[in-house]
């Protein structure tokens, strides 16, 4: 064991199986938020890493195995979430464990094969969660696809509401304008301004915020809501036509498959020969070229000047970072970087890159809104967490299960937490982006947006 006995904190008992890049993720934040964790890995140097580094026990060893889960304290543990490098590896880790001890199982599966039946499994094998990276990866760029405008695009009350990030240019006709001023102004229609970074300072923008060329903004309201108000602002909301992804694995083939369903032609570039033929029989509508993706030649040849999208999915976060400097001098295509490491963040984000994704970031988000909803009462549960701005802001939607003291009670009554707003609920189908009067009901879901990080519960929103 490697590793200090750590004071007990109130948090949950947690065995995470993978010290790779989500289970490195999840040790930061878990650890962040008084979470008592042991990992298990084959690997002793990457314990030994994350042991040096975080307050958390370490176990080498084989997570799968009876004597090793033991050893790793499943008997008492609340959680065991397995994130190695194989789905098999995974569902037998949380099937050992479901045996052995009283807990919780969560497992990263990737394959398509097991992801179609992912319901199938969960149920079968009693898991909390299968959370496949990929998949989530996919999902996330095809709503920027749809909103080609928007820098980033995170949905919640079941798609309804979505939250949306994007720049304000030198021209626009937000800038100048305070929020108070365009609450008048009939364009402004039903949105609420969640957030906004200017110069690397990110603010919980009141009625006094006055807009600037440059701020990333952040904005919450109902998609048709949404779509209205950047349209009228000057943003082009069309969904793209067409998009060239570049590198043909797990991710581009969801991504392709989720593309073509809507209706929007599919180009993907793709050095290996056998996996060209593999990708040509599951996506018979795409279009498959078997080429070096990074050859600016073939990239003119096929069109990447006149592309409306363009999507680097190589596994190598330094080609696709090229190809997207690249892709900016040629074309005027909409551009979404996948980055799977994390070690250079600084540096990216003064690249101007655009909309990246990180699938690891994705994975931890889903299961640190489940650890969290577990850690909770009963009063309410958490359906969906997003970080925002390199995690300084959560938006959180919670979903209201019992009456408390946020309940039945004006907003404007409640002695509300500072940088921190909420944004919208979410009744009988309905998403309400609130006033002052408006109340929170049983039944409702509540999306916050705050610069506190950790809550567990709605109540956590009060003083």
């Amino acid at each position: 064991m490697f590793g200090t006995e750590s004071h007990k904190k109130e948090g949950l008992n947690i065995i995470i199986v993978g010290c790779g890049k989500v289970g490195a993720t999840l040790t930061e934040q878990l650890s962040k938020e008084g979470h008592d964790i042991t990992l298990v890995d084959k690997n002793a140097q990457k314990i030994q890493a994350l042991a040096g580094t975080y307050d958390v026990m370490g176990l080498v060893g084989n997570g799968a195995s009876y004597k090793v889960q033991m050893e790793a304290g499943i008997e008492d543990a609340d959680l065991l979430i397995a994130v190695t490098d194989s789905d098999e590896l995974n569902l037998l880790c949380c099937t050992v464990a479901k045996r052995v001890g009283d807990c919780a199982a969560i497992a990263r599966v990737r394959t398509p094969d097991y992801s179609e039946e992912a319901a199938y499994l969960r149920e079968k094998l009693g898991l909390a969660l299968i959370i496949n990276p990929e998949l989530e990866a996919a999902r996330e760029i095809t709503r920027v696809l749809c909103l080609p405008t928007a820098l980033e695009v995170n949905s919640f009350a079941r798609g309804q509401a979505e939250l949306v990030k994007f720049k304000l240019p030198e021209d626009n006709i937000l800038t100048g304008k305070t929020i108070a001023t365009l609450g008048k102004e009939a364009f402004a229609g039903n949105v609420l301004f969640s957030a906004v970074e200017r110069d690397g300072n990110v603010t919980i923008p009141a009625g006094d915020f006055q807009f600037a060329a440059g701020d990333v903004v952040s904005l919450i309201a109902s998609r048709e809501d949404t779509r209205s108000f950047l349209t009228k602002i000057g943003f082009h909301t069309k969904q793209v036509r067409d998009t060239m992804i570049i590198g043909g694995g797990k991710a581009a083939y969801y991504l392709a498959k989720r593309l073509i369903d809507m209706g929007i032609s599919v180009k993907i570039i793709e050095s290996d020969r056998a996996r060209c033929e593999e990708l040509s029989t599951l996506l018979p509508k795409a279009i498959i070229i078997n080429g070096d993706g990074t050859n600016e030649e073939l990239l003119k040849e096929e069109g990447i000047e006149y592309v409306e999208s363009f999507v680097p999915l190589t596994g190598i976060d330094e080609e696709n970072i090229l190809l997207t400097l690249y892709a900016r001098e040629v074309s005027n295509a909409k551009i979404i970087t996948k980055i799977n490491r994390i070690n250079f963040k600084s540096v990216i984000s003064h690249l101007d890159l655009g909309s990246v994704v990180y699938p690891k970031y994705i994975t931890a988000e889903a299961i640190i809104a489940y650890v969290r909803a577990k850690k909770a009462s009963m009063n309410s549960n958490i359906e969906t967490l997003h970080h925002m701005f390199d995690s300084r802001v959560e938006a959180i939607e919670f979903l209201v299960e019992k009456e408390s003291e946020v309940t039945n009670l004006p907003l404007m009554n409640m002695n509300l937490k500072k940088n921190l707003l909420i944004c919208c609920i979410h009744r009988n189908g309905k998403v309400i982006i609130p006033s002052g009067t408006d109340c929170i009901m049983v039944g409702d879901t509540v999306v916050i947006v705050t610069t506190h990080t950790g809550f567990d519960e709605i109540q956590d929103i009060l003083l």
